[in-house]
């Protein structure tokens, strides 16, 4: 299938936020990733029910919303109230993760586990069959704008294999300093969703950019 990608609102100009989601809305992009951050699981504060009510209002796509917080159970259904359509924690925060991400699924979203750069791609051996997403942070996740990690091409391709080898049927995701550099590698090790945030709002012309990351295929390194 033609690859995701989601563009992260985490950089979008906060004090002009509908025009960054309308010109989300009228790209080539296909989600609104939405990074929820609460100051404790990670080392920054984003935004909360409110503004991800607000996106949801104006949005015309879906929500991809991820939770970068501790005990993410008690909020499950106030975010998808807010709009989220899909939500992914973090399995550093969740003791319990079977039930996490089975609540997600009662509540009607699509469920995601997201791996901090440390965390290895095999401690989802027992749950990946009852996922929807995985994301795979290729920066420390906390703050936008950070080097992409070299060793994330490895654990998407272990993660692939992961997949293969248990027949799941799971949308591998990417997130920290994807850009037009590196996208095609990334395609090629197996991801195909793409979170990106600095490449897209920082572009002189956003919905070109967007367009570009689109285009681009495994085919692009033997160009």
């Amino acid at each position: 299938m033609k690859h995701i990608i989601a563009p992260s609102i985490l950089s979008a100009d906060f004090a002009n936020l509908q025009d960054d989601i309308e010109m989300i809305n009228e790209s080539s992009a296909d989600w609104f990733h939405v990074d929820v951050m609460d100051g404790v699981f990670v080392p920054n504060i984003s935004f909360g029910f409110p503004v991800v009510t607000a996106v949801n209002h104006h949005a015309k796509k879906p929500l991809d919303v991820h939770l970068m917080i501790v005990d993410p159970d008690r909020y499950l259904e106030d975010f998808k109230k807010a709009g989220a359509q899909i939500l992914t924690v973090h399995y550093e925060a969740c003791t319990h993760l079977h039930r996490t991400v089975s609540k997600i699924k009662e509540l009607g979203m699509k469920a995601g586990v997201a791996l901090n750069p440390h965390t290895p791609v095999n401690v989802l051996e027992d749950i990946i069959n009852d996922l929807d997403l995985v994301l795979i942070m290729s920066v420390n996740p906390g703050f936008g704008g950070q080097k992409f990690i070299e060793n994330t091409y490895e654990k998407i391709r272990t993660l692939r294999q992961l997949c293969e080898r248990k027949n799941a049927s799971v949308i591998i995701e990417v997130d920290g300093g994807v850009n037009k550099n590196n996208t095609a590698a990334l395609l090629k090790a197996g991801a195909n969703a793409l979170v990106a945030g600095n490449a897209v709002f920082s572009a002189e012309d956003p919905i070109a950019e967007i367009a570009e990351l689109k285009k681009i295929n495994i085919e692009a390194l033997q160009a």
